[in-house]
């Protein structure tokens, strides 16, 4: 009886996971797809905590509580935080394979040597390698994310680095298959060992040659590695559940990073071996143009002779917390009887979605928000395009600049708009690490400022109705 509810719990806890994937896929369901996942989370624990085979209640109920205690702050970072934050949860989600696959070729060694077959050391290797790598992967992801002072955000690089790189994951490789081969020999614990400590070594090597501009996908990849180290601990620990979940979130994982090195125009060897992010000195060639700089009334005035205003987000914006705002500026312009549209890039902030989550957080609804694709062929139309914070996703040089980092990249067509204005903190350069020719262009006019704080004057120009319509 107990057999087959558990087994019932495990398909049910499987169908939740996948409706969870697929509401996602439309912000109208989307919260029905949190409830879904979590609620497939807790059925899942539930089936597995009343087994028979479970006798020690009390370290459970522990790794609960402080399950608690560690999650429950983090989930209140704030949004722009969130990449770093999932990178953390999947260092933990390696970190817990990695230790699992150890203690279970430990426990077999001591215990059950028969247990140790080709088949079953194969998977625990497998879970090994992958989660030590992810785990020690995701700390350098979310360390550079976070700009972490000893973790240099910026590609680390030197002579022969993909050769000793893809050498660490041989090496770790091939000493599984002799333990596999050789499980219960007396030395097999040491190589046992080496394998874990190559593991932890390659998941460090394997991010500091990556900028942090590539980040995002490298966390979505980290993701894949993780879900695989699920479906390994699955095969380990003869858990189903285990295995498709683990499956969901490897799948799940893959797809997100071939949308996103899509939206970069990358591939996956790109990425990991790339070293995006990588600064090239270019020679200045003609007369270097000055930056110019508006006022708020100025600004206002533009705003207000427009008929089309295309607002395009970015991390500025999110650091910010200018969302709120923003939605009182598109009150002001639409009640005028101005169309205003959201382009969205799919990798502006830091995460695919970034955007959307902020802009839904204000309840600008939802139609006013258009991905690249649609809104390019409309930026010759624009009467003024309102980049806040944005970046290397409007930055011209993409398209011919061979030597630039972000080369090849698609980008919002800002720049062919007929009036541009740039909210910028500071003039210093965006997340790759390059100056945005943007903002030079003539029909580039800058608002430098806290975001928030702009779009608040922005806002109370209109609303006295200084600006000339």
């Amino acid at each position: 009886m107990t057999y087959a509810v558990a087994q019932a719990a495990a398909i049910l806890a499987t169908a939740l996971f996948i409706f969870s994937l697929y509401w996602m896929n439309d912000p109208k369901t989307a919260r029905h797809a949190v409830v879904a996942g979590v609620s497939g989370m807790l059925v899942a624990v539930l089936a597995t905590w009343f087994q028979p085979e479970i006798v020690h209640h009390g370290w459970i109920v522990l790794a609960i509580v402080a399950g608690f205690v560690v999650g429950v702050p983090l989930s209140l970072v704030p949004l722009t935080a969130v990449p770093q934050r999932t990178a953390l949860s999947h260092a933990f989600g390696g970190l817990a394979a990695g230790l699992v696959g150890a203690a279970e070729y430990f426990l077999g060694l001591t215990e059950h040597p028969a247990q140790l077959t080709a088949f079953r050391m194969s998977a625990i290797v497998a879970e090994v390698i992958l989660g030590f790598l992810t785990f020690t992967g995701s700390l350098m992801a979310a360390g550079k994310l976070q700009e972490v002072k000893w973790i240099p955000q910026r590609p680390v690089t030197y002579p022969g680095q993909n050769v000793v790189n893809i050498g660490v994951l041989v090496v770790a490789v091939a000493l599984g298959v002799v333990v596999v081969m050789h499980p219960a020999a007396a030395w097999s614990a040491r190589v046992f060992y080496g394998i874990v400590g190559l593991a932890v070594l390659f998941g460090v090597l394997l991010i500091i040659p990556i900028g942090g501009a590539d980040m995002p996908t490298v966390i979505s990849i980290l993701n894949s590695y993780a879900g695989l180290s699920a479906v390994a601990m699955g095969f380990v620990l003869n858990n189903k559940l285990l295995v498709t979940a683990g499956a969901l979130d490897g799948s799940s994982g893959l797809i997100l990073s071939i949308i996103m090195c899509r939206a970069m125009n990358r591939s996956f060897t790109n990425v990991l071996f790339g070293a995006f992010g990588t600064v090239q000195k270019t020679v200045a060639v003609g007369e270097q143009k000055a930056w110019k700089q508006e006022t708020v009334e100025g600004a206002a005035q533009l705003l207000e002779q427009a008929s089309l205003v295309v607002v395009i987000p970015g991390y500025g914006m999110a650091v910010a917390q200018a969302q709120h705002k923003v939605r009182e500026l598109y009150d002001q312009l639409t009640k005028r009887g101005i169309t205003v549209k959201f382009a969205i890039h799919p990798v502006a902030g830091r995460m695919p979605g970034h955007m959307n989550v902020l802009l839904a957080e204000a309840n600008i609804p939802y139609t006013a928000l258009v991905e690249m694709e649609e809104i390019n062929p409309d930026m010759p139309q624009c009467d003024v395009a309102l980049v806040i914070g944005a970046n290397d996703v409007v930055n011209p040089a993409a398209r011919y600049a061979k030597g630039s980092p972000i080369y090849g990249m698609p980008i919002i067509d800002a720049d062919k708009a007929k009036t541009v204005l740039a909210i910028k903190r500071s003039k210093n350069p965006g997340f790759a690490g390059i100056d945005n020719e943007l903002y030079v262009q003539d029909n580039t006019w800058m608002l430098f400022g806290d975001a928030k704080a702009v779009i608040g004057d922005l806002v109370k120009q209109l609303a006295s109705g200084s600006g000339i319509h």
